[in-house]
């Protein structure tokens, strides 16, 4: 078996944030404004409606949507990574056709929500999507803490068997993980570290890139981080990592969901894609005075990469 062109996965991808107009709809000016920006980053790629781009509040043809207008921006100059799980197979499938259609370089999916679901139906609702892209590849979304399911190795050797199979974005907290699915499926496959919490961690592990929630609020300490890892700077990997920590703890004070968080401090930068669908919790009054802290910690980390 030849082994296959992964070069193109290998890095740092942020997960893109959604992006509406001020009345909650999807916007996709904002969309093509933000991936414009993080482009300017310097990223290597970007994964679209994934748990950080809210698709789990969002109707197909809104995914559909931001996909489209993320790759009039980015196609043929990042890699593009589209999320196309949805709580039913035959949804999963239709955005999975469409993320082909456009031109993605990869499809990911959660395992199914909700029920739980044994092994052998978790990998025909992975291969079923898969074979409705069937020349794009496919990475497995591994997230156990939210979707109560987790990969185990069995279930990982069953969908090495699909061909299109690459390898597993992790966001599993064990770094031990990693090592596992890597050891598995060796070099002709890829491991994303999920927990931003410990990109470095994962790295050193053998994650061979990183697919990320807090990576746009802040792309350049991650972008250090990896270069750090790169060159075997394991002391400056780590105190950078140390810095991204504190900075995700301090903005996870907020009575203000995450990612609504994140996105005041992109609109304090000037980059405004707006506000967090419901049910999560938009930011209140009380939590600017710690949101203008966590802003500067970032600006004070940049800074201090240039030292």
């Amino acid at each position: 078996m030849t082994m296959r062109d992964l070069e193109k996965y290998k890095g740092v991808i942020p997960a893109v944030y959604a992006c509406y107009e001020d009345n909650g709809e999807v916007s996709p000016e904002r969309t093509k404004a933000f991936v414009r920006y993080l482009m300017e980053k310097g990223v290597k790629g970007l994964y679209v409606c994934g748990s950080s781009g809210e698709c789990i509040y969002q109707s197909k043809e809104e995914r559909k949507l931001i996909l489209e207008s993320v790759m009039e921006e980015a196609k043929g100059k990042l890699t593009i990574i589209a999320h196309v799980g949805c709580n039913n197979t035959a949804d999963s499938r239709e955005l999975a056709a469409h993320a082909e259609s456009v031109g993605v370089d990869a499809i990911a999916s959660i395992p199914p929500i909700y029920f739980h679901l044994p092994d052998y139906a978790i990998a025909d609702y992975w291969n079923d999507i898969s074979a409705a892209a069937p020349n794009t590849d496919f990475i497995i979304y591994n997230i156990p803490q939210l979707a109560g399911v987790a990969l185990t190795l069995p279930l990982y050797k069953k969908m090495l068997e699909n061909p299109r199979v690459i390898g597993v974005k992790n966001s599993s907290m064990p770094v031990q993980d990693i090592q596992m699915f890597k050891d598995v499926a060796g070099d002709d496959s890829v491991v994303f570290n999920g927990p931003d919490e410990q990109f470095a961690g994962g790295r050193i592990m053998g994650a061979d890139a990183g697919i990320g929630g807090t990576y746009a609020v802040m792309p350049e300490l991650f972008l250090a981080v990896d270069k750090a890892v790169c060159i075997g700077d394991f002391k400056k990997a780590k105190e950078i990592q140390y810095q991204i920590d504190r900075i995700i703890y301090a903005m996870c004070e907020c009575h203000g969901n995450l990612y609504a968080v994140m996105k005041e401090i992109l609109r304090e930068k000037g980059m405004d894609i707006g506000g967090v669908r419901k049910p999560l919790p938009e930011i209140i009054e009380e939590d600017k005075p710690q949101i203008q802290i966590c802003g500067k910690m970032i600006e004070d980390a940049i800074a201090g990469l240039k030292g």
